[in-house]
């Protein structure tokens, strides 16, 4: 997919949301950071805002964002959905990248606290916050032991709980090409730097289990379609020449080299995500 016909579907999406949220993601800057295209900020902060319309967001709401990511890409959103008389609370472990200038071009700094902290150790009391969420950061959890524990965490913090995570569902081309590229990366990551980064998506059971095994209730669990592109999975080939096992490597050569091909002939879109809405279950 070029870069126009990228540009051409935000804005169309664009052009259904709330005119005011097309107003502020038109103020963050467009990125320039090669093979992404410069649209792709924009891109993934309509993709979370879409799908944040599932967590029941209520204006000034006190929100903990768990995952933040150097990009504020869910926190804007948030901060849009909650209002000036809201408050996101934004946690991210160490990669605060960009953070601060993303919130700044939005116009939304004032209504975010920033705060480095593990997920599974949050520096804050019982009820600090109205809701507790975590968007495509799930993944960045290690394992399903953490992932566990660190919605155990946000529950205290939060009565209510949401999590949101894409799906491993491959329904049109472009999605699969996404998925060619991203179930990649585990392998990858973690045969070169002994952490593997982000994990393979998550079935929506599997998601939905690991909320109640934290001891949230349920209220909904939900799949959202998102017609928008994704480019995020790309990684360079590369890094694939530094798996030590032959074998392996050349085998993971072969597969980079078709996802590759595929992602550059009909694109990349974002997979349906799983959504999860759950309250504190009582003692």
């Amino acid at each position: 997919m070029s870069e126009s016909q990228s540009s051409d579907r935000l804005e169309v999406q664009l052009a259904a949301a709330e005119p005011g949220f097309a107003q502020l993601i038109r103020r963050i800057p467009l990125q320039e950071s090669p093979p992404l295209p410069p649209d792709w900020l924009r891109c993934e902060m309509l993709e979370r805002y879409q799908v944040l319309r599932h967590a029941s967001l209520a204006a000034g709401s006190r929100v903990l964002e768990v995952g933040s990511g150097p990009h504020a890409i869910a926190t804007v959103p948030l901060a849009f959905e909650t209002g000036p008389s809201g408050r996101v609370i934004a946690a991210e472990r160490s990669r605060w990248g960009r953070f601060a200038e993303i919130v700044e071009a939005a116009g939304v700094a004032e209504r975010v606290r920033a705060v480095t902290c593990d997920g599974q150790r949050l520096p804050l009391g019982n009820d600090a916050a109205d809701l507790a969420v975590c968007v495509h950061g799930v993944r960045s959890l290690d394992s399903g032991e953490n992932m566990a524990r660190v919605f155990e965490e946000m529950l205290r913090v939060a009565a209510r709980l949401f999590v949101a995570e894409s799906l491993p569902i491959g329904q049109t081309e472009a999605q699969r090409a996404h998925l060619a590229m991203y179930d990649l990366r585990e392998t990858v990551l973690g045969a070169t730097t002994g952490r593997p980064d982000d994990l393979h998506y998550l079935p929506l059971e599997r998601l939905t289990d690991l909320v109640r095994r934290a001891g949230g209730r349920v209220l909904r669990s939900t799949t959202v379609r998102v017609d928008l592109p994704h480019a995020l999975a790309y990684f360079p080939r590369r890094l694939i020449e530094r798996v030590p096992d032959e074998r392996a490597r050349e085998e993971l050569l072969i597969r980079w080299d078709d996802a590759n091909s595929l992602r550059l002939r009909v694109g990349e879109d974002h997979p349906p995500v799983g959504a999860v809405l759950a309250e504190r279950m009582s003692n």
